[in-house]
């Protein structure tokens, strides 16, 4: 097992990004972690191939974390962690995507190291990023696109403020990405057509984005909201919003065949 690139602390906490699930897209770092790792406790969303790096010795607990089925509450999963490191060597916590993009890793690690535990983050590529290109969808284009904004389309309650500031997005961003907003698209889209995004403005919605069950409506401002409903679009997936989803007309796509 290559672990020079790795300074391994006993007792200490690592937050893991997965990736969006191909599991050729998950850095060597945190696979090297999974393999060594006395527990790993990991989110709905990392998929089976990736699943399957860890270590067979391995205490593995599913911690959920995907909307309306929480296995755990965040302040469950953060007391397991806690626990877990005063116990065991190697604690990775895996999450999907990036750890801190809409990933709760931050928050994790302030209460992990309040909790005078050691912690490091193992970045992750994010799905933002990710399912787009395998979808032939350029964030950033010279001849479209010079500015990104990444945003939720899921806010939680009480949080530091009460809402996106959709007007500000709209005016201020070329390329909007948006996780989790399926559920709240008909009002993410009045927001921003009432921000002044012209009604023919192309929005790609990506579902299981870089797996083989990678699927993608394609549709404009007016229209995507109908669509979804007509097809029962559903989640896990993110939206792009911005003259770049053209492009995949373009562009090839990639879907990845893992088993």
């Amino acid at each position: 097992m290559e672990l020079e690139f790795l300074e391994i602390s006993l007792g200490k906490v690592y937050l893991v990004g997965s990736g969006p699930g191909d599991p050729g897209l998950m850095t060597l770092k945190g696979k090297a972690l999974l393999q060594c790792a006395d527990v790993v406790v990991y989110d709905a969303l990392v998929s089976p191939p990736i699943l399957a790096m860890i270590n067979p010795e391995a205490t593995q607990v599913h911690a959920g974390k995907r909307r309306g089925r929480h296995s755990l509450g965040q302040t469950e999963i953060t007391q397991l962690l806690i626990d877990q490191a005063q116990a065991q060597a190697i604690v990775v916590r895996l999450k999907g995507g990036d750890p801190f993009i809409f990933g709760r890793g931050g928050e994790e690690m302030e209460d992990l190291i309040a909790a005078g535990i050691e912690v490091e983050v193992i970045p992750g590529i994010t799905s933002g990023i990710a399912a787009p290109a395998y979808l032939g969808i350029p964030l950033t284009h010279r001849s479209h696109s010079s500015s990104v904004t990444f945003v939720t389309g899921h806010e939680a309650a009480g949080k530091y403020r009460p809402r996106v500031n959709w007007q500000a997005i709209a005016r201020g961003s070329e390329t909007i990405v948006i996780y989790m907003g399926v559920h709240n698209l008909a009002h993410i889209v009045g927001e921003l057509r009432q921000a002044g995004l012209v009604e023919q403005t192309p929005i790609a919605l990506i579902r299981w984005g870089t797996r083989p069950e990678q699927e993608a409506l394609i549709g404009q401002l007016d229209t995507i909201v109908e669509q979804v409903e007509h097809t029962r679009f559903e989640a896990p997936a993110i939206a792009v919003i911005g003259s770049v989803v053209e492009l995949h007309q373009i562009l090839p796509t990639l879907v990845p065949r893992f088993g």
